[in-house]
């Protein structure tokens, strides 16, 4: 028996689109985090961007890491070795960074302040794009532990 399960993706949607929607969500509750979504799209469009989907597409780019530090033990001493991060976990980082400074800020609906911190993302400022600097400068001073990621 081969069954090919799809999901429902809604017209004019993508799939980096649905998939931060659910990092979105909080309870289930999918229809509010469509809105959220929609709601930030219109919001950065009155903003005056043409093309809000490109401003988020960039936005999320901005903040992906490329490089993270991980702990390791070895001989009885720990230490942060930098590894180089995957395309599916820089995507994840992204959105949890982005969502997190969003949800941190205490200005309006989160429709606002989600198209706000977006907005500062594609600029290459805001607090997620931040944090991808800070771990990226940890990931460079740990540099000489590097050889210990062979290990495993």
């Amino acid at each position: 028996m081969n069954v090919k399960i799809t999901t429902y993706i809604p017209p004019n949607s993508d799939q980096t689109s649905e998939k931060f929607v659910n990092y979105i969500m909080l309870d289930g509750k999918k229809t509010i985090a469509r809105k959220i979504f929609a709601d930030m799209l219109s919001e950065i469009e009155k903003r005056g961007n043409k093309n809000p989907k490109e401003i988020f597409f960039r936005g999320i780019e901005n903040a992906k890491p490329s490089m993270e530090v991980r702990p390791k033990r070895v001989g009885g001493s720990i230490y942060q070795v930098p590894f180089e991060v995957s395309p599916k976990r820089q995507q994840m980082l992204a959105f949890r960074w982005i969502l997190t400074a969003a949800r941190d800020k205490k200005n309006g609906p989160m429709a606002r302040r989600l198209a706000q911190e977006i907005l500062e993302a594609a600029e290459g400022t805001g607090t997620a794009v931040k944090k991808k600097e800070d771990v990226h400068r940890m990931a460079a001073a740990n540099r000489a532990f590097a050889h210990y990621s062979r290990y495993k």
